[in-house]
């Protein structure tokens, strides 16, 4: 194998941004010539364009995709002295959520091939006071909603998907978040959609709760000075919606782009005795938000990201502690063997780059320092 010099970046939103300059200028002019700063078009027809990209009735913009959960279980009744169980092995917005909500976040252990959430896990913490499963689709892995509606439908629990690393993935040619009671998005930066800032979103096909959302997420008043109800204020700032206008454009180019991208890595790292290349479950389209690999046993994946990173290769880690594993669930009394696969996983897991815009050049180099290593 040649030895060369190359960085790789994680992620490049500045080659992003050069692709399509013109495109993302234009808009933030239009938005500036307009003056309309709060709500406008830009936002109107994104919704309206994000909404029929999916097939869902409504699209409520909001703040960021924590917010998002947040009023979606606010708006669905559920708060103090109810519980909801979600993924232990994910970021702290789904639980942090739950709890600012009122209610309680009830963590389950992940499937060990897929990395989202174990339903067998579910079926044991399911008591009185459950109201809703949130599951995660993690690193753009659908999780499996089948199997999670079937459940809910059987002790009459709402379905609330987190999509946030999940644009446009697939279970049996359906979009993920289409078919549960609710679905919430995250538009951060580095998302397969993502914006230029915070932003959020969620899609919905119930009417009312739909209109409950939009007047909760706007101080309780779907008019302005007609406040029914006390709300909190998380709107989709117009900038925002603008540039997602324009990116909506680009994602499904964008989404093929990174699945040939992991089918690159798969065939370049199925061979190596140092990492398993990540499984896809049967039937999904997987969105690759993230292209995770496992350190086989006895492989020490902080030093694998070390040596990467002398090499100017940079990796990340998602997550380096399960959530019932940090100190803000210490009130819990968990410990690591509640949850043996998230708790193994977070020492093994390693994240690779992964972006549109990585070459075939530098997905190799990545590969060869890995093999090499």
């Amino acid at each position: 194998m040649r030895s060369i010099v190359m960085k790789v970046p994680f992620i490049d939103l500045k080659a992003q941004y050069e692709i399509i300059k013109f495109d993302i200028d234009r808009a933030i002019s239009d938005v500036l010539s307009g003056a309309t700063f709060v709500g406008g078009h830009h936002l109107h027809d994104f919704e309206k364009q994000f909404a029929a990209s999916y097939g869902v009735k409504h699209c409520i913009g909001l703040g960021n995709g924590t917010d998002a959960i947040f009023i979606t279980l606010k708006v669905l009744g559920i708060g103090p002295g109810d519980e909801v169980i979600t993924a232990a092995n994910s970021y702290i917005a789904a639980s942090a959520a739950i709890s600012l909500a009122g209610a309680k976040a009830v963590f389950a252990d992940i499937d060990p091939e897929y990395y989202t959430i174990d339903v067998e896990d579910i079926k044991r913490k399911i008591n009185a006071r459950t109201k809703a499963i949130l599951p995660v689709h993690l690193y753009g892995q659908a999780a499996p909603i089948d199997q999670l509606q079937e459940l809910a439908r059987k002790h009459n629990l709402f379905v609330l998907e987190d999509c946030a690393q999940a644009h446009f993935t697939e279970e049996n040619g359906v979009k993920v978040g289409t078919s549960s009671n609710a679905s919430t998005f995250s538009f951060y930066p580095t998302k397969n959609l993502g914006a230029y800032g915070d932003a959020g979103c969620v899609l919905i096909n119930d009417d009312e709760l739909a209109e409950k959302i939009r007047k909760y997420a706007n101080q309780g008043a779907l008019k302005k000075h007609q406040h029914d109800i006390e709300g909190v204020n998380s709107r989709l700032d117009t900038f925002q919606a603008a540039i997602l206008g324009v990116k909506l454009k680009y994602i499904h180019h964008w989404t093929e782009t990174r699945i040939n991208h992991a089918a690159q890595y798969d065939k370049l790292l199925q061979a190596s005795e140092k990492v398993e290349i990540p499984k896809v479950r049967e039937n999904t389209k997987h969105t690759y938000h993230l292209y995770v690999i496992r350190c086989k046993v006895g492989v020490d994946r902080d030093h694998l990201r070390s040596y990467l990173a002398d090499n100017d290769v940079i990796t990340e880690v998602h997550y380096p502690l399960a959530l019932p594993n940090m100190g803000a669930y210490d009130y819990m009394h968990h410990s690591p063997n509640d949850f043996p696969v998230s708790s193994d996983l977070q020492n093994r897991i390693l994240s690779l780059p992964m972006y549109a815009e990585l070459t075939d050049e530098q997905i190799q180099h990545v590969c060869e320092l890995i093999l090499k290593y």
